[in-house]
């Protein structure tokens, strides 16, 4: 009995170890601060990726912009120094710049649009993304977002007086101030808040929230009311990183990075819905269009804009997809 208990502990000593679980670290960065919503969010989603990966997954996370701007991220990833980054809209459109269509101007009306248009082209662009070597984790909504000025707007001539900024490197925005006939001023995000104090410009856009963040909303006294666009956001993944993962630590991030996201959108809209009280509060004032026929010539300077950037950043074929499924969704709302 003695002998083989002996001989049980000696195979087990003597056997091979078996190699420990391979661990990936993901190196993620994104322009959003430590502390904001958005980096909550995020740390809830790495936080559970790990545990439930059992350790396989793990993150290191570059928040505040220490990586760069949007660009400065998509560079890093391509050079294998970060492997996942959390985007605006600028940062999107430089890994796939059929994704800018989602941010063109005047596009959506409500949110039950946007989610309608999200859902509906899911497949579109995921295959989108993949394409381009990217794995979408989950789409990130950073908000409607609106002009914000110096002088009171309410209508697009009164922009033309404006020295608004513009998101150097942006197509969207150059096609939407192009489509108003307003010539803007190209800086980068981090130039901003100078540029105000400076006066070099006195107009810049953002959702309310992001706005009350950057601290812009001091240097500004009118918001108009009506959006501009709703822009997007999302968290994306090296697709040579994400397809090293198991295919059950790819089904666990998938499901997580949709939980999570879609939990930061919904808080995020709460969070603008609540900034623009802040903002009036904090004596700002919010002008309405000055006519109907104003939104009228908006949202058709809109499709200009949108038409423009076809063959340019996305498809003919892609456009009307979108067109389609917001077409289908207010049919079935005057229903």
């Amino acid at each position: 009995m003695n002998f083989f208990k002996t001989l049980t502990l000696a195979a087990a000593l003597l056997a091979p170890a078996l190699p420990a679980a391979a661990q990936t670290v993901v190196k993620f960065a994104t322009l959003a601060p430590d502390g904001s919503t958005w980096m909550k969010a995020m740390r809830k989603f790495t936080d559970e990726t790990t545990a439930k990966t059992g350790g396989r997954v793990k993150f290191k996370i570059y928040a505040g912009g220490v990586s760069g701007e949007d660009k400065d991220v998509v560079r890093k990833i391509r050079l294998g120094q970060l492997q996942a980054g959390g985007f605006t809209g600028v940062g999107i459109g430089e890994v796939a710049p059929e994704a800018r269509l989602l941010d063109t101007p005047f596009l959506f009306k409500s949110a039950g649009e946007i989610d309608h248009v999200y859902k509906t082209l899911d497949t579109d662009f995921r295959k989108i993304f993949e394409s381009h070597g990217y794995v979408l984790l989950g789409w990130a909504e950073v908000g409607n977002v609106n002009i914000f000025s110096n002088t009171p707007v309410t209508k697009p001539e009164d922009l033309r007086n404006v020295k608004m900024w513009l998101w150097e490197g942006d197509p969207i925005a150059e096609a939407t101030f192009q489509a108003l006939h307003i010539k803007p001023i190209p800086l980068s995000i981090t130039d901003v808040m100078t540029s105000l104090q400076t006066g070099m410009i006195n107009g810049v856009y953002g959702s309310p929230l992001s706005v009350i963040a950057l601290q812009w909303f001091a240097r500004m006294k009118y918001v108009f009311a009506l959006p501009l666009t709703n822009a997007s956001g999302a968290v994306l993944i090296s697709k040579k990183t994400f397809d090293s993962l198991s295919k059950e630590d790819q089904k666990i991030m998938l499901e997580l990075g949709e939980k999570h996201l879609r939990a930061l959108t919904l808080q995020s809209r709460k969070e603008n819905e609540e900034s623009v009280g802040i903002l009036k509060k904090k004596g700002l004032i919010f002008t309405e269009p000055a006519t109907p026929s104003v939104v009228t010539d908006l949202e058709a300077a809109g499709q200009a804009a949108r038409v423009s950037l076809v063959g340019k950043l996305y498809s003919r074929e892609l456009l009307e997809k979108v067109e389609k499924a917001l077409k289908e969704y207010r049919a079935g709302k005057k229903k």
